[in-house]
């Protein structure tokens, strides 16, 4: 009898076992740097999360962390490489010199909106022109947001001698170079140390746009805005690569569903509704500027130079800078049609 009790229970597990892989339940932790308050936090994870969760019927659970809490923004990439995080949202730009072709779209005058450049950007890594910068982990999809201004406390800019001299925020090195260029000094830091910095008089002044005024908040401590369109910033959303091998094959299947160029376009329409908000918020609490006509040329040439050096310094470390540069042009062409 008891041999036969045991077989029965040996038998009962064997067909009981699809049932058990098929109602495996996955949590994942999604990081990001942005305010709990901020529209990304709703549009960009959370209603991405809810899809994913839905799309799942309800096995895989995303729980997110907002504003640092599970990882610094400077660490972004390693926190998903590492598995601190199974999914983050970075800026490339933060782990300096990874990713040197990918920050070619920070470059200036390449886009006129975040949806373009988001669309032009995705197609990009699609390419494959991308994939030996993110080969430690999954990338769910790249955008950009719309075109970053100048911010500064108590002077106003409109000539390139108002800004020599000045300390500003740069978000990344490869627009630090820019700055130089115009003749201000660099600071490094990220986004969430703006405020404090400004506040401070560590820096007098920043880059960002207009989107990202109003969700950190930073228009409190600065009251001159420049619109110009200096750069914009790349981003990723990427998963550690064993969190997402070790998925079912069909659960897999619904993170591959949730990536690519879909939720890039998502992130770009997001960041240009965003802009026009954020702009408001600027123009109630400072005042606007643009750029002196008769400055223009000489702007223009010192983001040229920029470019110029930065692909350069690619093509001189063996990187198909220039191919890439003009690849990406190609796309934002085929994205405006």
């Amino acid at each position: 009898m008891n041999l036969r009790i045991g077989l029965l229970s040996v038998l009962s597990a064997v067909l009981l076992a699809p049932a058990v892989v098929m109602a495996q339940e996955v949590r994942l932790r999604y990081a990001h740097f942005m305010p709990a308050t901020a529209w990304q936090n709703q549009v960009l994870f959370a209603d991405w999360a809810d899809s994913v969760h839905a799309a799942s019927d309800g096995r895989i659970q995303v729980n997110i962390f907002p504003a640092q809490t599970l990882g610094r923004a400077q660490a972004g990439y390693d926190n998903a490489r590492t598995g601190i995080a199974e999914i983050v949202w970075t800026v490339q730009g933060y782990t300096a010199n990874r990713f040197p072709l990918s920050q070619i779209v920070e470059l200036p005058g390449l886009f006129t909106t975040a949806e373009e450049g988001s669309c032009a950007f995705q197609k990009l890594y699609d390419s494959g022109a991308l994939d030996a910068e993110y080969t430690e982990t999954q990338v769910l999809f790249v955008h950009v947001h719309g075109p970053g201004h100048l911010h500064v406390r108590g002077r106003a800019v409109t000539q390139l001698d108002d800004l020599r001299g000045l300390k500003i925020r740069q978000p990344t090195a490869v627009i630090g170079r820019l700055l130089s260029e115009l003749g201000a000094e660099p600071v490094g830091m990220p986004a969430p140390q703006i405020y404090e910095s400004t506040q401070r008089g560590i820096i007098d002044g920043f880059l960002l746009p207009w989107e990202a005024v109003e969700g950190f908040r930073v228009h409190e401590v600065v009251d001159q805005h420049t619109e110009f369109g200096f750069y914009s910033l790349a981003f990723v959303a990427t998963m550690n690569r064993a969190a997402y091998e070790r998925l079912p094959d069909d659960l897999r299947q619904v993170i591959d569903d949730h990536s690519g160029l879909e939720w890039a376009l998502i992130a770009g329409r997001g960041f240009d509704v965003a802009d026009q908000s954020g702009r408001a918020v600027a123009e109630r609490s400072g005042t606007l500027h643009r750029i002196d006509p008769a400055d223009q040329a000489q702007w223009d040439a010192a983001a040229e130079r920029a470019t110029e050096a930065y692909l350069n310094e690619l093509e001189a470390r063996g990187l198909p800078a220039r191919q890439t540069y003009a690849a990406f042009l190609d796309y934002v062409a085929e994205c405006r049609e």
